[in-house]
């Protein structure tokens, strides 16, 4: 079975707990606080493989998690991390964060790694707030969560040159006797459901993959026939072979379908457009063939159009050689831009504030990565540690811009789902 895109939910692991301990040994006066760190949870990570050639793996997994850390334990023990969650898909995958709609990542080469999800640190024991001033501290943190994402991957196949056309206008037949690819081959339209590859050797030791893509068909951009399912596998694409039936087996006109196609591939991406197209006129050896080549050359004079009959194996090895001639001057283009990416765009806080404040049904709403972070990993049944977060939020400026909005003390100040009452 052919999965090119699925969508699914991925956690990194929590991270362990910090320990509160202090040491207590017969004749150790004043032992002091000895509790270690918690470990870090595990890192999400998705990882190109080479012998993968869908991802039908993932289909039926809805969410993926990663471990927790080990806590940490009294006689400064630090916590174990968690293993890493190494998920493996196949080349040419994108990862695309459904949120933002950015690009985390895409894996085109073998082994190429990606972090989708980073795990939580491990919390700190109480061995590390001790201090000058607070040689006993009885605090001690509770584990970062994980990332947590939703994420698409969608798959590309990785190909030099994708064959185009109307459905049965003979792009499997080619496939067949070019490489050692067996597609379905079968007197009806969309007999080819799913991206087929084969491996082109020339006896120059030349090479080069080649994909046949289901047919397309007027409409395929807005989903009709078999969509645009399979359009997003010419993106990777170096060169488009568009393949003409010229002898009209079927009482189609060819120029229609050739405006038809590129209309298609542009409406679905621009870029589509402007790649290399080879023009493949099949299907010579039918009786309307010449007329209907010759109508073409009339209204398209600057274009280069290859003449074959695949049932008769006349014209292939002349192709082969033009696919490979034309291949081996082109540059590799990109197939997204810089600001697609993730990594490229540059977050910025609204007055360089970590948090926003806003006013809801008479509660202050308190939002913001870092303070829900905090909140997270705050043991709110210790006093110490209690305080210890009033005294983090009043660093980040929370109380000042509570206190220029407005808010009183009483009044009621919410994070995540736990309301606090403000005190000034």
């Amino acid at each position: 079975m052919f999965v090119d895109e699925i969508k699914i939910k991925v956690t990194a692991g929590k991270g362990g707990d910090g320990c509160t301990s202090f040491r207590r040994e017969k004749y150790v006066e004043m032992g002091g606080p000895d509790g270690g760190n918690g470990g870090k949870g595990s890192d999400i990570i998705f990882k190109a493989d080479k012998n993968l050639k869908t991802l039908i793996d993932l289909k039926y997994q809805k969410h993926i998690k990663g471990n927790k850390g080990k806590n940490g334990e009294g006689k400064n023990k630090y916590g174990k991390s968690a293993e890493d969650i190494i998920i493996k898909v196949p080349e040419g995958t994108t990862i695309i964060d459904l949120d933002t709609n950015l690009i985390i990542a895409d894996l085109v080469n073998d082994r190429e790694e990606a972090l989708i999800c980073k795990g939580g640190r491990g919390g700190k024991g109480n061995k590390s707030f001790a201090t000058n001033f607070d040689n006993a501290p009885k605090i001690s943190e509770l584990g970062e969560p994980g990332e947590e994402r939703i994420v698409k991957c969608e798959l590309h196949v990785l190909a030099d040159i994708g064959l185009v056309g109307m459905p049965s206008v003979g792009k499997s037949t080619i496939l067949s006797l070019i490489s050692a690819s067996k597609p379905k081959i079968a007197p009806y339209h969309f007999t080819t459901l799913n991206p087929n590859l084969g491996l082109v050797k020339l006896k120059d030791h030349r090479s080069f993959v080649i994909a046949d893509l289901p047919g397309l068909i007027k409409g395929a951009s807005e989903g009709i026939g078999l969509g645009d399912k399979f359009l997003r596998h010419t993106s990777r694409t170096k060169i488009i072979a568009h393949i003409l039936d010229m002898g009209s087996a079927e009482g189609r006109d060819p120029l229609k379908d050739y405006e038809e196609i590129n209309n298609e591939l542009e409406k679905y991406d621009k870029k589509l457009g402007e790649k290399t197209q080879i023009i493949v006129a099949n299907k010579m050896d039918l009786p309307n063939a010449k007329d209907n080549l010759e109508k073409f050359k009339i209204k398209y004079p600057n274009l280069n159009v290859i003449e074959i009959s695949a049932l008769n194996n006349e014209g292939i090895d002349n192709m082969l050689n033009v696919f490979a001639d034309t291949l081996d001057n082109i540059k590799n283009d990109d197939v997204y831009k810089k600001n697609d990416f993730e990594d490229y765009v540059l977050y910025k806080y609204e007055e360089n504030k970590p948090f926003t404040i806003t006013r809801e049904n008479n509660i202050w709403v308190l939002k913001g990565d870092i303070v829900e972070k905090l909140f997270k990993m705050t043991r709110f049944d210790v006093p110490d540690a209690v305080k210890r977060f009033a005294l983090k939020l009043k660093k980040l400026g929370v109380d000042e811009e509570l206190d220029k909005l407005g808010a009183k003390k009483g009044d009621e100040v919410k994070i995540l789902d736990y309301i606090f009452i403000f005190k000034e």
